[in-house]
């Protein structure tokens, strides 16, 4: 029977583990953090991209993710421009120097995280885990947002 303890506590060092590399990397050779970097790429991935789309592609909450937008504006990497069809809203996007920003982060990114987590793995059990841990974060976020319990 596998010890569902020793499952969650290897997933949290390695997630911890791999953070703090590729952060590291990050800071070192691209002068942002991973925090930074993963709000540009989801602004760059999403259009029409509201600080809500944000906070759920990150599952953090919408105030942090407020927050993290007016650091990012601040540093000159994004701008809130109105929202086309919602007076209530506003649209998050990359500025020029946002972009160039993500255009040197997004190579060391690729790099580190291929390193710990692409190289280790055989393709084949590489794209096992992406679909369990997919799943995983999808029932996660449906449980919490029900109130069920699968246990």
């Amino acid at each position: 029977m596998t010890d569902l303890r020793q499952v969650f506590d290897d997933l949290i060092r390695f997630e911890t583990v791999l953070w703090n590399d590729v952060d590291a990397r990050l800071q070192s050779e691209a002068n942002v953090s991973l925090g930074n970097a993963n709000m540009l790429l989801v602004v760059d991935g999403t259009p029409n991209c509201r600080v809500q789309d944000i906070a759920r592609a990150l599952a953090i909450t919408v105030g942090g993710t407020s927050q993290a937008v007016d650091r990012l504006e601040k540093a000159g990497w994004c701008v809130r421009a109105p929202h086309p069809h919602d007076r209530r809203s506003s649209i998050v996007e990359l500025t020029d120097a946002g972009a160039a920003v993500l255009r040197q982060a997004t190579p060391v990114f690729d790099a580190a995280v291929k390193r710990l987590l692409g190289e280790p793995l055989a393709p084949d059990a590489l794209g096992r885990f992406a679909d369990s841990l997919h799943s995983l974060r999808n029932n996660a976020a449906h449980v919490i947002e029900n109130g069920t319990d699968n246990a």
